[in-house]
């Protein structure tokens, strides 16, 4: 394949090829998701509406999307959402973290498509209660 130029730098046809077909995987995987926690499936496809989904699902306030347009804030916050979608599959562990940031569209598309994955329910704001509700109980036995 020749290059084809973008923007004013030139990209080679195989890398188009493999970001195409990353971000099929990654509509795939985003749309099975949304389904598995009672999301419409087709709002993974409308780019800036499947951020405010996503914040539904992690039990974010949708205004927490505009989030993503602060320059330099928003890798973190990307990074945060990333970890408390996993969290909320029940995924805990550092190795689940490390997995879901540097292996992003492979384990969502996991997470969606495993019968044995199921959806917990939103976590934010929810962690810091469920620790001390476990304390109190153990330091009451």
């Amino acid at each position: 394949m020749s290059a084809v130029t973008i923007f004013g730098s030139e990209v080679s046809g195989a890398i188009l090829l493999m970001s195409l077909f990353f971000t099929l995987i990654s509509l795939g995987a985003n749309w099975r998701l949304f389904l598995k926690c009672d999301q419409p499936g087709w709002t993974a496809f409308v780019p800036g509406y499947n951020v405010v989904v996503a914040m539904r699902i992690i039990g974010r306030p949708d205004s927490h999307a505009l989030l993503f347009l602060i320059p330099g804030y928003n890798v973190y916050f990307a990074l945060r959402t990333m970890i408390e979608l996993a969290q909320s599959f029940g995924k805990r562990t550092t190795l689940d973290y490390f997995l879901v940031v540097f292996f992003n569209v492979f384990y969502m598309l996991n997470l969606g498509l495993a019968y044995q994955e199921e959806y917990d329910g939103p976590v934010y704001g929810k962690l810091g209660v469920k620790k001390n509700k476990s304390s109190i109980g153990l330091s009451a036995a």
